[in-house]
């Protein structure tokens, strides 16, 4: 099988599927999913809880029907699917190198090429957890899915490592079906999570939090017993004499989550070594020509509505590459992560003349503000823009707008700092 297409999107998550619709919106041609699992959606199936959907559709809505909206427009759009397919390659020309079940191997030959690969987890071994291995340590994604789709529970009494968005989330809902969450501990001194699944997952259901302490070591043989605790030190390093010992049989990992980019590393992109992520443009454009990412495979959004949001310009501009071939405005400027913050995206923008919509910088701060805090954006030494936000959380994402048109020169970086607004 040898087929042509004007886009093709690797990724049926939400950022690969407002990247399919939009390329198809943008007059791209045939524009194709590639999906690795049975139906398209990513991690959304089986995320059950409510919070998707705020941005875009004006309505809280679960994980599933936030992404059934996005198949079934992509279905209306006239976008193709190609699911239990897995990509292995992917060549500088655009060839796509894929295998399924039903098809075995298979070459797609597209006009542009958008990466949604999307994101894992970290495991017990990315984290360095010491002591035995037994049964009963999971990741929260694999409780998720057990949960949610598989319909078992695999344990009783669970300890939560990592205040994670999933962990919290998995917190209530261990409780709801009928297990018992002892605490969710977190190795920083503040909440990795949103504030919100905060309230709404931890404290509502009185599930402590505690934070600046991890698990010192696993115990148990053939099944977990028990963990032991221990706090930290501003520096992370274990503090002598705070040991405490859990009864559990089940630890769950809520430890962060890794943009997966084994294709695009042996596509030769180039990824940025904070994020893990490709390095991309305004356009969501990668250093090889014709090759797009978005999502969660560039950077980790708080958000699935900015996932989307990134999928559509990731989209917008595979469909324009593939139509005529373009490749940017030229000259371009680095964005760099200055004060207090730790990654942007975009990490470049072109300079085209006349162009004066702008392009929103997103990242994160490195360690919290609880006050207002000032985003200040320099091109060199003058003030590109300059915004207040009631605070900044490393878990929560920031953005900023910045005209282009204010950014005339291509010898002088942008840089993003975030500081305390003073006397404020």
């Amino acid at each position: 099988m040898h087929d042509r297409f004007g886009v093709a999107v690797i990724g049926g998550g939400p950022g690969g599927l407002a990247a399919a619709i939009e390329a198809r919106r943008n007059d791209a041609g045939r524009v194709l999913v590639i999906e690795r699992n049975e139906r398209p959606g990513g991690i959304l199936p089986q995320c059950i809880h409510n919070g998707f959907g705020g941005d875009i559709f004006g309505q809280d809505l679960p994980g599933p029907l936030y992404a059934q909206r996005f198949i079934d427009e992509a279905v209306q759009n006239g976008v193709e699917f190609q699911s239990d397919t897995m990509v292995m390659g992917l060549d500088s020309d655009l060839t796509i190198h894929a295998a399924s079940r039903r098809n075995g191997y298979i070459a797609l030959k597209a006009g542009a090429v958008v990466l949604a690969m999307g994101c894992r987890e970290r495991t017990r071994a990315q984290v360095r957890l010491p002591g035995t291995r037994p049964a009963g340590v999971f990741t929260a994604g694999t409780v998720q899915r057990l949960v949610n789709i598989e319909g078992y529970m695999p344990g009783k009494r669970f300890v939560i490592l990592g205040s994670g968005d999933i962990g919290m989330i998995m917190a209530r809902r261990l409780t709801i079906e009928g297990a018992g969450v002892v605490k969710v501990i977190e190795i920083l001194p503040f909440l990795t999570g949103l504030r919100r699944n905060y309230v709404q997952c931890l404290r509502d259901f009185d599930i402590p939090l505690e934070l600046s302490t991890t698990v010192n070591r696993i115990i148990g043989r053939e099944r977990l017993e028990a963990v032991e605790t221990v706090r930290v030190d501003p520096e992370l390093k274990p503090i002598p004499g705070t040991e405490a010992m859990i009864p559990c049989d089940s630890l769950l990992l809520s430890v962060g989550l890794i943009p997966e980019n084994e294709l695009s590393l042996r596509a030769g992109v180039e990824l940025d070594p904070v994020t893990g992520g490709p390095k991309v443009d305004e356009r969501m454009a990668t250093n090889m020509p014709g090759i797009f990412a978005a999502g969660n495979v560039v950077t980790i959004y708080d958000l699935a509505d900015e996932v989307s949001k990134a999928g559509y310009i990731a989209g917008r501009s595979a469909a324009e590459y593939a139509r005529n071939g373009h490749g940017g405005g030229g000259d371009t400027v680095d964005i760099v992560p200055g004060e207090n913050v730790r990654g942007v995206v975009p990490h470049r923008v072109n300079i085209r003349e006349g162009l004066d919509t702008g392009v929103v910088l997103s990242f994160r701060v490195s360690r919290p503000i609880e006050g207002k805090a000032v985003i200040e954006v320099m091109h060199g030494d003058t003030l590109a823009a300059s915004v207040r936000k009631p605070f900044a959380r490393p878990a929560e994402m920031l953005s900023v707008h910045v005209k282009l048109k204010e950014i005339n020169r291509s010898d002088k970086n942008i840089t993003v700092n975030v500081r305390a607004a003073d006397g404020e």
